[in-house]
């Protein structure tokens, strides 16, 4: 057997290097990298040796840089992923959110966190945490729950079977998600003989999963007895290559389909059976068609509470959920019919097993009248208008948008608004991390899908709280020469929650920042905070004004950002369905009260 010696940090990411997809291209495309005493000098060393075929990024925070990595694979519907690297510490513990938003998303990413000396020889070296009790337990340990596969590299032989497991669990459609290699520094430098067939090029084949027969034939069954169908689409309709089947079977069986926040743009907004966003931040028309529904129809979702209203949503008695997923753990919620099946390949066995089966035409009018409400709501305002809604900022970004634009966000208001209000007109075409729904994803998101996708237009919808959160990877693109589009809502605080704590009957506290207790009130320029960075900045005051600076923006160069002043409170009057928050029991607030009444009758819906 012929082997060569390397030390086991080169072995990784000459390993990584060879790993390929069916098109012929790196799995691993990259590695954002945060260097310290944990990893410069090993996995530094390597990295450097192999720019050219696996090259490294810089990123300014451990999290963000994670973040683009995770939004470059959702991007890329997980058939491409990268690899971000830090040392030990506060640098690994900065990925853990990270790991966590890409294990709830089922995303692939593999982290690579220096760790401790495996020889124990300076113990404790700088920034380990010792546990009394557990003398091999390291901050790293940390990332095991948000891990769909941990490791640790404590002999360069490990890599041996670590590397493989790691590429098999991102590359599995059902089990895919974040890798950890917790890599002991020490080990990195070691040098090993390495068998040279570890390095030959593999590809790795996506795999679809055909259904068991017997629930195929269940499934079937369970749709041509349903008298009113409806399809919940999930983000596994995107990352299947389902949308066109999909769009298909919709149309052929006359099926209405309603999306998620991970599915939405699976079908063209203005697509007859298309009745929109579902669920609490919903269409009425999605709502409506759910409300009714006897077999609900999930393809690639999980049923998360906000698709489902906390399972408040399907109220007809005679309902049935059948569950199309990859993933069995999915496939069996709520005591779902489950078919468990790629999500292509299960609609087109199901629909060659229908045959000539058709359902009566849902009502069009209910779709009508809610684009007719939506369209009312993101009008450019009238003159006068002297401080917009986030819902006329959602219009002004819209008529901006071409058929290459990608929108994005994460956390805040605008999810909710940009689900209800967004028409997207191809898929991939609406980016949303609302799994994890992490404020500080969004500019960095953004970087990853303008990395994943140089050709779109990328708009990025980020609220103050969350730009004031996780920000400096915009200095990054800058760097990097990224062009996209932040547009910043200013609503001077976490206007989302404030709405919220007052729906609970809360009074107004501790979330915009004039409920505080801060002594000064909180005056940020965020434009020349932007332009500091390098990005072109600018405030507008008005939607026409707004306007403008987005189609200067799509002519500029370089990565821009816009800001604008937005009134905290406003919220679309249609739409929308309840949610389980719980309201407190006992309370001297009379608004509370009545709304621990109301919370006690809403909950009798649930099922």
């Amino acid at each position: 057997m012929k082997t060569v010696r390397l030390t086991a940090a080169q072995a990784m990411v000459r390993y990584l290097a060879n790993q390929m997809t069916e098109e012929g291209v790196p799995f691993i495309s990259g590695v954002w990298a945060i260097f310290g005493h944990g990893n410069v000098a090993g996995i530094g060393e390597a990295l450097a040796g192999v720019q050219d075929e696996l090259p490294t990024y810089r990123g300014q925070n451990e999290q963000s840089m994670a973040h683009a990595a995770i939004a470059y694979a959702k991007q890329l519907c997980r058939k491409r992923a990268m690899a971000v690297t830090s040392s030990i510490g506060p640098g690994a513990a900065n990925m853990v959110t990270a790991a966590a938003l890409a294990h709830v998303n089922r995303l692939p990413v593999l982290f690579i966190p220096g760790d401790v000396f495996a020889n124990r020889g300076p113990d404790p070296v700088l920034q380990q945490i010792e546990d009394f009790s557990d003398g091999i337990a390291t901050v790293n340990d940390c990332f095991r729950p948000v891990s769909r596969y941990f490791d640790r590299i404590s002999r360069p032989e490990h890599l041996l079977t670590a590397l493989p497991r790691a590429m098999r669990v991102m590359t599995d459609p059902a089990d895919c998600g974040p890798v950890t290699l917790a890599f002991c520094q020490d080990v990195q430098a070691e040098a090993y003989d390495y068998p040279e067939s570890f390095f030959e090029k593999k590809v790795w084949h996506w795999r679809r999963p055909r259904p068991d027969e017997s629930e195929l034939k269940r499934a079937v069954e369970a749709i041509r007895t349903a008298k009113h169908p409806v399809i919940v689409a999930g983000g596994g309709v995107h990352y299947s290559g389902a949308t066109e089947v999909l769009q298909d079977f919709a149309a052929r069986f006359c099926i209405p389909v309603v999306e998620s926040q991970a599915g939405k743009s699976a079908l063209p907004w203005d697509h007859a059976c298309n009745f929109g966003p579902v669920g609490v931040t919903g269409a009425t028309s999605a709502n409506a068609v759910c409300e009714n529904a006897d077999l609900v129809i999930g393809v690639g979702t999980r049923f998360q509470d906000f698709t489902t209203g906390s399972w408040a949503l399907f109220k007809n008695p005679k309902r049935r959920i059948l569950s199309l997923n990859v993933q069995s753990y999915d496939s069996v919620k709520h005591e779902a019919i489950p078919l468990v099946s790629d999500a292509k390949v299960g609609l087109e066995l199901i629909s060659a097993a229908l045959g000539e089966h058709r359902f009566e035409a849902p009502d069009g009018r209910l779709k009508a009248e809610w684009f007719a409400k939506a369209d009312a709501v993101t009008a450019a305002p009238k003159e006068g208008n002297v401080l917009p809604t986030d819902m006329q900022v959602i219009g002004a970004v819209q008529r901006a948008s071409r058929d290459n634009t990608v929108v994005m966000c994460a956390a805040g208001t605008m999810p909710g608004e940009l689900h209800q209000l967004w028409k997207a007109g191809r898929p991939l075409s609406y980016h949303m991390e609302y799994g994890f729904s992490c404020m500080g994803y969004e500019i960095a998101g953004g970087l990853g899908i303008k990395l994943a996708e140089p050709d779109r237009d990328v708009i990025v919808m980020v609220g103050d709280g969350s730009y004031m959160m996780m920000n400096s990877e915009l200095a990054t693109a800058v760097a990097m020469g990224m062009k996209i589009t932040v547009v910043v809502t200013d609503n001077r605080g976490y206007g989302c929650i404030n709405r919220l704590q007052m729906a609970t009957g809360g009074a107004e506290f501790n979330n915009l920042y004039k409920h505080t207790s801060q002594a000064n009130p909180m005056q940020i320029d965020f434009a020349a905070h932007a332009a500091s960075m390098g990005a072109g900045a600018r405030k507008v005051s008005t939607i026409a004004e707004l306007e403008t600076a987005l189609a200067e923006a799509r002519e500029a160069e370089a990565a821009s950002v816009i800001v604008i002043d937005t009134d905290p409170y406003p919220t679309p009057d249609a739409g929308g369905f309840w949610w389980d928050v719980a309201v407190p029991e006992v309370s001297a607030r009379r608004e509370v009260n009545e709304a621990r009444a109301a919370y006690e009758t809403a909950l009798k819906e649930r099922r």
